[in-house]
């Protein structure tokens, strides 16, 4: 698919496109130049758009489908299917998996066929070379090095589990938080074992949404989901010791229900209340937050009552439609999640938006409007920026069919114009400590 528009371009500013032939190997391609897509529509990578690519990030060759570059010579973009160096050898488009802190500016220019299945539950950044390496479309917003993988050695997780299991023996979190770290090398589940920052604790088998993109628990769409969701619910005990062998040995410290390899924490809140006013008879200190889809205000005004400290509600879209499209809630509303937050502004408690984020989309004139307006309605204290996990040109299709096409004003600078709007707003990656919590909610 040639795009004919002629466009201006300061070549030394360019980057070459990154490509995969069919065996996964990864080159780049001179004579042609970057590109990548925020929406769907192409665009020129540069220099100044593009950072580095940042440690622990990944390339992934995508399959079926084929780069999307801009010809220098023609001064057109077009689709690639074969190498034009090595006639009959097919290419494939590659992005690049950004490590976390962050987020995506463009994501990869790449054509496919209608009837292909889905990509993979991944976000797919663009990438493109710089000559001295690979730079990623990307724009950091969070330099805290939680999950910096140079920081985590196995030898450190090996000797924390090996603690653990001498002092609970029984107890099924730690064993289940054990196999997270060790094999699916989940970051949270390696600074528990490690003492640092943040400690996970998954507790729920069930979900009350069936989002498109639920890393934990796939039925359609041809998708796999990336892990196994916890099979059992531990007790409030087991939550309980978990959570303060966390915050006893860890400064600033916090533990976070709403993890991946769970449904949203809302629906074990039997054994969560319970377990956090086990934790704060013994301390008052820590952090506790839960991550969740917010859509049970009355249980969460509990968990606030019984010691919760801060939440983060996940949103793709603060327009009801597009949030429903992509949430798909069994047995409650989009209501219910402006009144979870209403509920915690209003306790004085700590609020984050888990914005998952697609070029395109977020930063489309439509949702930036809208993001404005639920910014100064309601008490949001922190953004934190993710990277949405799903097929970007199948995710756009869906939300246009969802809340209309809308152009794209681009993630940096809606970024920056929330900064000048909103100068309290929180802008990041992780869950703070409240420590580091800012007084803003109810304004």
């Amino acid at each position: 698919m040639a795009k004919k528009q002629k466009i201006q371009t300061n070549q030394p500013m360019l980057m070459e496109p990154v490509v995969a032939n069919a065996k996964g190997e990864i080159f780049e391609l001179p004579g042609f130049a970057a590109a990548a897509m925020g929406g769907q529509e192409p665009l020129l990578m540069t220099r100044l758009n593009t950072i580095d690519m940042p440690f622990g990030s990944e390339l992934m060759m995508l399959p079926d489908r084929h780069p999307m570059v801009f010809n220098l010579e023609t001064d057109c973009f077009e689709t690639l299917r074969e190498n034009p160096y090595a006639p009959g050898e097919p290419l494939f488009a590659v992005a690049v998996f950004n490590s976390p802190g962050n987020v995506n500016r463009h994501f990869c220019a790449y054509d496919t066929d209608e009837d292909k299945d889905l990509l993979p539950l991944f976000s797919y950044g663009a990438v493109g070379w710089g000559g001295e390496g690979f730079r990623s479309a990307a724009i950091e917003v969070d330099k805290e090095k939680r999950q910096d993988l140079r920081l985590m050695p196995r030898e450190g997780v090996v000797k924390g589990v090996d603690k653990m299991r001498a002092l609970y023996p029984e107890n099924r979190l730690m064993r289940h938080l054990e196999r997270c770290g060790l094999e699916y090398g989940c970051p949270a589940a390696k600074n528990f074992f490690l003492g640092r920052f943040e400690a996970p604790l998954p507790t729920s088998k069930a979900c009350n949404a069936n989002c498109l993109g639920c890393i934990s628990f796939q039925e359609e769409n041809n998708l796999v989901a990336c892990q196994e969701r916890i099979s059992f619910t531990p007790s409030p005990e087991e939550i309980a010791q978990v959570s303060l062998e966390h915050i006893k040995k860890t400064e600033n410290s916090v533990v976070s229900f709403g993890q991946g390899c769970e449904g949203d924490p809302l629906t074990a809140f039997h054994v969560i209340e319970p377990a956090i006013r086990i934790i704060r008879k013994e301390t008052d200190q820590g952090t506790i937050n839960m991550n969740t889809n917010a859509g049970m205000p009355d249980r969460l005004e509990q968990l606030f009552e019984a010691g919760l400290d801060s939440m983060r509600a996940s949103m793709n879209s603060v327009r009801p439609d597009c949030y429903t499209a992509y949430f798909r809630p069994k047995s409650f509303t989009y209501a219910d999640v402006v009144k979870s937050i209403d509920t915690a502004g209003r306790m004085g408690k700590f609020v984050s938006i888990n914005y998952l984020n697609c070029p395109g989309v977020t930063d489309s004139e439509a949702e930036f409007t809208a993001l404005k307006q639920f910014l100064s309605d309601h008490p949001v204290n922190m953004i934190q920026w993710r990277n949405m996990n799903f097929d970007p040109r199948a995710y756009c299709k869906i939300m246009e069919a969802a809340g209309g096409a809308s152009p794209a004003l681009g993630m940096a600078f809606i970024i920056t114009e929330l900064k000048t709007l909103f100068p309290d707003l929180i802008h990041g990656y992780f869950n703070p400590p409240r420590e580091r919590f800012i007084a803003t909610a109810g304004r």
